[in-house]
């Protein structure tokens, strides 16, 4: 990689997919640079990032020049680019299509109801200076739920990672869509004990790197919990 700069990504941690983007690259040590992006504070919509990404969203990626929105796009870019250990995003057909099976179910599964928690019992009350509605909470923890069933029963089943016997980019995208709604101090997993298994086993091969991007959401749940 002689002559090539260092990979520039533009994350907020607070945001689950940039999670996972961090994650990755610490984990297959690919040089890169970390440009912090404070949605909090609108710095996705100042001009100079709007340029880079139109839609107004993180993660961004830009490697040599090359520009890439969309976490799943960014990690598969990177696995296959710089030769990350085949485990993350096989080259053999047949396991490289269980990945990308489970990432395109995961948008509007995994990834949307877990958000949707967050955002009902975190996002929402601090914008709106409303109590959490907890009509609405329930009704998503009801589609959450039928989400980790289907993680256990079809994804899972008696295997160790989602898509086999190794982690891959779909178990790590899942997991820090499963975090998401610790930051309102709620353990989604807290009474499933075969997904716990799972989420011990995925940390574990994520080492370090794993607190290290959740360490936004961490402060975040401890806040929650001083405030019962």
């Amino acid at each position: 990689m002689a002559g090539r700069k260092a990979v520039e990504v533009y994350l907020d941690l607070l945001s689950q997919p940039c999670r996972a983007v961090q994650i990755f690259l610490r984990c297959t040590e690919i040089p890169h640079k970390v440009n912090l992006v404070a949605l909090r504070k609108g710095e996705n919509q100042s001009s100079d990032f709007t340029k880079l990404n139109p839609m107004q969203k993180v993660p961004v990626m830009v490697d040599n020049g090359f520009v890439l929105t969309e976490s799943d796009a960014i990690l598969k870019y990177l696995a296959t680019k710089y030769n990350a250990p085949d485990h993350w995003y096989p080259r053999q057909p047949e396991k490289r299509a269980k990945v990308d099976e489970y990432t395109a179910w995961h948008h509007t599964n995994t990834r949307a109801h877990a958000a949707k928690v967050f955002i009902l019992e975190v996002l929402l009350p601090r914008m709106t200076g409303q109590p959490t509605e907890q009509t609405r909470v329930q009704n998503a923890l009801v589609d959450l739920n039928g989400t980790l069933d289907k993680l256990e029963d079809m994804f899972l089943k008696r295997q160790p990672f989602l898509c086999g016997d190794d982690i891959s980019l779909a178990d790590l995208l899942a997991i820090c869509e499963i975090m998401q709604p610790l930051g309102g101090g709620r353990d989604i997993l807290q009474d499933r004990p075969k997904l716990l298994r799972w989420k011990s086993r995925v940390q574990s091969a994520l080492k370090d790197s794993f607190d290290e991007a959740h360490t936004v959401l961490y402060r975040l749940r401890d806040k929650s919990k001083a405030k019962l």
